[in-house]
């Protein structure tokens, strides 16, 4: 039997995911934290509620129709320079009240932005697609290859095979880390013999500390995952609820009302 490779195709399971989410305004990229990222939709310092729209919508076009980000930047960039979300500009930081000096749009920070969401949706897209078929395929294959400058650590997982249940999946299972380009392969057991493969063991975790410079909170990470990305695939977790009713709690009435209709479209 084929093994599974995912391609960034737009697959119902990637564009369901994203559709999903609802919308928090964070000012520090810090503020929307790990998991809130699975159910909500926010770009740091885009404090307002019709900037952000903007921004889902491109989007939730390009990866509907498979938009580049040439042409993603083409269409978005000249409204949010008309709206005023460009280049520097002064900004007062809600948490401490201080007048920063702040990078809103730049063509860098949109194709951030484009990476990002269109990455991430793909791979819980394609988490659900795994677990469907898991009885069939029941490995995983990493592929560390996509990257033209793969990270060390993701470099040493190349062609690591494990059962798809794994606990390495739940820290590693790609994307982990800005500009992340890994992926991986479904296997089953004819393939894996055909390739002359076989399950490994999973490689000894290392951590380092992270602190939240927004929330003092401290954490142990897996090295390779970056902190924005220390969270288990699965998409709308039943524990995200809690984070989002106190985040959606301390939005002004506009953002609340839009956020908490996502919220109830997409059946939290």
């Amino acid at each position: 039997m084929p093994a599974f490779e995912f391609k960034l195709l737009p697959p119902a399971e990637a564009i369901e995911f994203f559709l999903q989410k609802g919308f928090l305004i964070g000012f520090s990229w810090e503020d929307v934290w790990q998991q809130e990222h699975q159910a909500t939709f926010t770009v740091a310092k885009a404090m307002q509620l019709d900037i952000l729209r903007d921004i889902r919508e491109a989007v939730d076009a390009a990866l509907a129709e498979g938009t580049t980000f040439e042409q993603f930047r083409k269409d978005l960039a000249p409204l949010l320079v008309q709206k005023g979300w460009w280049g520097k500009a002064e900004m007062t930081d809600p948490l401490t009240g201080e007048t920063k000096l702040v990078q809103l749009g730049s063509t860098r920070r949109l194709k951030v932005i484009y990476d990002t969401n269109l990455r991430t949706a793909h791979s819980e897209g394609q988490w659900q697609r795994i677990q469907r078929n898991k009885d069939d395929f029941p490995y995983l294959k990493y592929d560390a290859n996509n990257s033209e400058h793969p990270r060390l650590e993701h470099s040493a997982w190349d062609g690591l095979v494990l059962p798809v249940d794994d606990p390495f999946w739940q820290a590693h299972y790609p994307v982990k880390a800005w500009g992340c380009k890994c992926g991986v392969m479904q296997l089953d057991e004819d393939t894996l013999d055909e390739l002359g493969l076989k399950p490994a063991e999973p490689p000894q975790e290392e951590t380092y500390t992270y602190i939240n410079k927004r929330t003092g909170e401290v954490q142990r990470i897996p090295k390779g995952v970056d902190p924005s990305f220390n969270y288990p695939p699965g998409g709308r977790l039943a524990n995200l609820n809690k984070m989002l009713a106190d985040k959606i709690d301390r939005l002004p009435d506009d953002l609340k009302a839009a956020a908490n209709e996502r919220i109830k479209k997409a059946g939290f």
